[in-house]
Parts: C-alpha cells; sequence; structure tokens
C-alpha cells in the first residue's frame, strides 16, 4: 500500500461548490482565506514597523530643533518694548535699588540654574560700583510675576537707575551679557 502525502493532490468538489482536500477535508477556500489573513496582518505588521520607526525619528527631529532653538536663546539679554514703560520700586523688588544700575532675580526655591545665576549677579554687582542685587521669590510675588509676564526661572531684569526696565534674560545669562546689558542700563 502506497502512503499519500498530505499535500493536496485532488480536489472534490463538495455541497455548494466548496472545494474541498482529499486527503484533509478542509475547504481549500477556508485555508486561502487564512492564508490572505496571515499575509495581509504580516504586510501590515511591516508597514506598522515602518511608519513607526517614521514617527521616532520625526519626534526626535522636532525635539533637537526645539532644544538647539532653546539652547540658543538661554540667558540671552533681550529688549522688549513694553519694558522700556515698566518702572519697579523698591517696594515691589524688596530691596534697594542701585544708584547706577539693579540686577532683579526672579527665582524659585527648586530652580537649580537659579543657584548658578544668583553667584554670577552677586559677581558683577560686587565688581561694578552702583549695582545692586536683588533677588526675588516668584512664588511669593505671583501679582509682580504676573504683571511682567515671567515665565520661567531663572529671569532677570536690569533695571536703570530710575527703576525702569533695560534689558531682560530667561534662563542662566553669562558673565559677559550681564555686564553688557549693565553698559546699557548705565
Amino acid at each position: 500500500m502506497e502512503a499519500r502525502p498530505r499535500s493536496v493532490t485532488r480536489r472534490q468538489v463538495g455541497n455548494g461548490g466548496e472545494e474541498r482536500s482529499e486527503s484533509t477535508g478542509r475547504s481549500y477556500v477556508a485555508r486561502t482565506r487564512r492564508s490572505t489573513v496571515f499575509r495581509s496582518h504580516r504586510a501590515l505588521a511591516q508597514t506598522g514597523g515602518m511608519t513607526g520607526l517614521v514617527v521616532c525619528v520625526v519626534a526626535l527631529a522636532v525635539a533637537t530643533m526645539f532644544g538647539l532653538l532653546r539652547a540658543g536663546s538661554d540667558g540671552r539679554m533681550r529688549v522688549r518694548t513694553k519694558d522700556g514703560t515698566v518702572r519697579l520700586s523698591e517696594a515691589e523688588v524688596g530691596g534697594p535699588l542701585g544708584s547706577r544700575a539693579t540686577l532683579v532675580q526672579f527665582s524659585t526655591a527648586f530652580c537649580q540654574p537659579c543657584r548658578a545665576t544668583r553667584r554670577v549677579l552677586s559677581e558683577v554687582a560686587g565688581m561694578v560700583d552702583g549695582v545692586e542685587h536683588v533677588e526675588v521669590d516668584a512664588e511669593a510675588q505671583l501679582e509682580l510675576v504676573r504683571r511682567l509676564e515671567i515665565r520661567r526661572t531663572p529671569t532677570v531684569l536690569v533695571l536703570d537707575a530710575y527703576g525702569r526696565v533695560v534689558r531682560r534674560a530667561s534662563g542662566q545669562p553669562r558673565t559677559v551679557d550681564v555686564i553688557a546689558a549693565l553698559g546699557q542700563a548705565v
């Protein structure tokens, strides 16, 4: 007796015109449908993996651009059009204004760059006569923070002798930038 292989060698047409395998008794249509579904899931998985990779690459590129833009502007002294019209008094700042200029630093208790900014501003205030460094707790002075539109800490405002805001920096400024900003205020 000869053994037949399990592969489909002959098909019979059964009820309803469905082809059935003589050896397995399974419907040819069902097997074909199942393999088609399997192939489409495999293709979808391969495409989905590629789509996920593209999404990751795009997200990484956007995050990198944001980081580079933020790093480029972090700590840079700027002039805003509204700043020239804003005046601060000793009572608002919470300390004495300098006879030539005042460096006002807005900080919070948990701000790590605020500590380094405090050192830089104290050092500059000690080098230049008539310049005072005043630190304001942003959490305690929320009304002033909202009025001056301070969005992050540390934020440094450079005031002239009359208390007008001349320059502003968000983030940790460099010593050179602070000295240049004082040149504008004096």
